[in-house]
């Protein structure tokens, strides 16, 4: 087993899950020029670890001899990098790589594709005519699955073994702590709290009032779930949305860190919170103007349609579960 990006977050995390099943013979490639990524993979048991800069031409050799399942999470995530050279090389051109030495060598690919190929769109169903990337992150995740479209078939159903992409939405929960201003929504606010008491969200912005914008927000323990059924599942390929399939205000993510993180709050209502000043609004940032995604809802009928059934958190649930995970490190 293989999986890229293993000492990011939701590779880390897939590691984890393999581990869980007894599955110890991964080969976990990064790039730890960030040193302090290796505490995502302290605690997991891998048979090695390769890094980023000489594995893929060596699995494209055939290196590492039979390799089951690749799960490709490795990626620039920078939603604000604008080094588009850079971020091609990255997320595009390496994928083709491993792609094609997959499709060689029989071993099927699970990859991490992403919400923001949809962009300015209002709808979030996998097919082209919804595709509006905002940013050159979104347009390098959508050049990739529209090359795996052309060399697959529109729902990868030629592939020569199983490629599944995997849409992600908004994911927050447990070992984004590296991700820096990329981490979730929720990780911003915990600490927001512990140093402030209280947590900061934009103004009114794109016709929604303040806080009022909508994300399909995504717990990390149910992405690994899915991730893992796929695996489950080799006959099943294609690209399919991966979030809970429920768009929520930035409202109800704040509520939840607030609720578990101040003493005697579990029933607080918004209008409280906000009148107590646990919640301030800032002014929207003249940066995100006309790059920003005020609605994102994933259509899970593809999901669903290849036997997928998993359930998924609300926002409650998953971040108060995420908020105890936090205090407890």
């Amino acid at each position: 087993m293989v999986v890229t990006g293993a000492a990011g977050f939701i590779g880390s995390n897939i590691v984890r899950g393999l581990n869980a099943r007894g599955i110890n013979d991964v080969i976990a490639v990064d790039d730890l020029r960030d040193g302090d990524k290796f505490r995502n993979l302290a605690d997991l048991r891998l048979s090695d670890y390769v890094d980023a800069a000489t594995f893929y031409d060596a699995f494209s050799r055939g290196h590492y001899g039979r390799v089951e399942a690749v799960f490709h999470e490795g990626a620039c995530s920078d939603t604000m990098e604008t080094d588009g050279r850079y971020m091609m090389a990255n997320n595009y051109t390496l994928s083709c790589q491993l792609f094609e030495a997959c499709q060689q060598l029989q071993t099927r690919l699970l990859y991490a594709s992403s919400a923001a190929t949809y962009g300015g769109s209002s709808v979030f169903v996998e097919v082209p005519a919804h595709e509006r990337p905002l940013n050159v992150y979104g347009y390098s995740k959508l050049l990739f699955d529209q090359r795996t479209r052309q060399l697959c078939g529109e729902r990868f159903q030629d592939a020569a073994a199983q490629v599944a992409g995997f849409r992600y939405f908004n994911v927050y929960g447990p070992h984004e702590q590296h991700k820096g201003r990329m981490a979730s929504v929720a990780y911003h606010q915990f600490h927001q709290f512990k140093q402030h008491g209280k947590v900061q969200l934009f103004g009114e912005y794109g016709g929604y009032a303040a806080g009022q914008q909508q994300r399909d927000f995504v717990s990390v323990e149910d992405v690994i779930a899915v991730n893992l059924w796929f695996f489950d599942h080799p006959e099943q390929s294609g690209l399919f949305n991966l979030g809970s399939g429920r768009a929520q205000p930035f409202n109800d993510v704040a509520l939840a860190v607030v609720r578990a993180l101040q003493p005697g709050a579990s029933h607080l209502s918004l209008a409280e919170a906000v009148a107590q000043d646990l919640i301030v609004y800032t002014p929207f940032p003249d940066a995100l103007r006309g790059k920003y995604q005020c609605f994102t809802q994933a259509d899970l009928s593809r999901l669903r349609q290849a036997g997928c059934e998993h359930r998924f958190a609300d926002v409650a649930t998953g971040v108060g579960r995420y908020m105890s995970w936090l205090q407890s490190q």
